[in-house]
């Protein structure tokens, strides 16, 4: 006699691979990103810098890229920007936002309006992204804390295309 398994009775098994790709992104559920702006003439060149470190694993990302001619405040939010498309990109899902500029973290934490028109889509697609987290907080950090992101930004500033 040989046993015969009913497709019913496959339903009620443990997908097991199932399992091993909810551990890995419970895994990579939380995150700290630094992000930094650099500008030479403001405006002028400019560079995006972002840290993006999984904190339950030795997971890091660097992103320092070139933007062309730009305020600071524009090569801030766009690091942000790209920061924020890193971590959803992974599925974080809680993340601890870093940021060096005052105004940035204000404005995005709803204590100043922004009232430059130029930074209002920046801003509106900031906002949106950081919606996407379950848990997330935008905190400002003393520009010594933020050299990673900040090395970045003038590497990407000086790779002028």
């Amino acid at each position: 006699m040989t046993d015969r398994i009913d497709k019913d009775d496959l339903s009620s098994q443990p997908d097991l691979f199932a399992s091993d790709e909810r551990q890995m992104k419970a895994a990579r559920s939380h995150a700290v990103l630094y992000c930094d702006g650099a500008s030479s003439g403001n405006p002028g060149h400019a560079g995006i810098g972002a840290f993006l470190e999984v904190t339950s694993s030795d997971e890091q990302y660097r992103i320092s890229e070139y933007i062309g001619i730009a305020t600071n405040n524009v090569a801030e939010y766009t690091a942000l920007i790209k920061g924020l498309e890193k971590a959803l990109s992974l599925g974080i899902k809680r993340l601890d936002v870093f940021l060096d500029s005052e105004l940035i973290v204000r404005q995005l934490n709803g204590v100043y309006k922004v009232k430059n028109k130029n930074l209002l889509p920046l801003f509106a697609k900031s906002k949106n992204y950081l919606d996407e987290f379950d848990l997330v907080n935008v905190s400002h950090v003393r520009r010594e804390l933020n050299q990673e992101a900040d090395n970045l930004a003038r590497k990407g500033a000086q790779k002028r295309a």
